[in-house]
C-alpha cells in the first residue's frame, strides 16, 4: 500500500523515493558522500515510513527524519537541506541552525 505525503499546503501526493533521493543528492553535492549511501538512507527512511501505523505522513515529518540522518553524516549537507526544507530567508536562519549544531556537539562531547 503506497504512502501518502501531506504537503504544507494540504495537498496529498504519493511518496516518491526518487524525489527524496534527488533532494538528498542536491544537499550532498561535493561532500564526498557516496551515492550508495544516499540510496541506503532513502531505503531506510522509506522502510521507517512504511512501518508506521498510518499510511499518511506529513512532508515536515519526512524532512525532520532526513535532517536527523544528515546531521550524523555531514554538517554541510544538513545545512543545505535545512535551508531549503525550512525555507531560510536570511543569514540569521543559517546562524541559528549552525549554533544549534554547535550546541548539539557540545552536549554530545560533555556526555562522553
Amino acid at each position: 500500500m503506497p504512502i501518502t505525503v501531506i504537503k504544507r499546503n494540504g495537498h496529498r501526493e504519493t511518496f516518491s523515493r526518487s524525489k527524496l533521493l534527488h533532494g538528498l543528492s542536491r544537499a550532498c553535492e561535493k561532500t564526498g558522500i557516496a551515492p550508495e549511501r544516499l540510496e541506503t538512507m532513502v531505503e531506510e527512511l522509506e522502510l521507517s515510513l512504511q512501518q508506521r501505523s498510518g499510511r499518511e505522513v506529513s512532508s515536515s515529518d519526512i524532512g525532520e527524519l532526513v535532517l536527523d540522518q544528515l546531521k550524523l553524516i555531514s554538517e554541510v549537507a544538513y545545512i543545505r537541506f535545512a535551508s531549503v526544507y525550512r525555507q531560510f530567508s536570511g543569514v540569521s536562519d543559517f546562524v541559528a541552525t549552525l549554533e544549534g549544531i554547535s550546541a548539539s556537539k557540545t552536549e554530545l562531547t560533555a556526555a562522553i
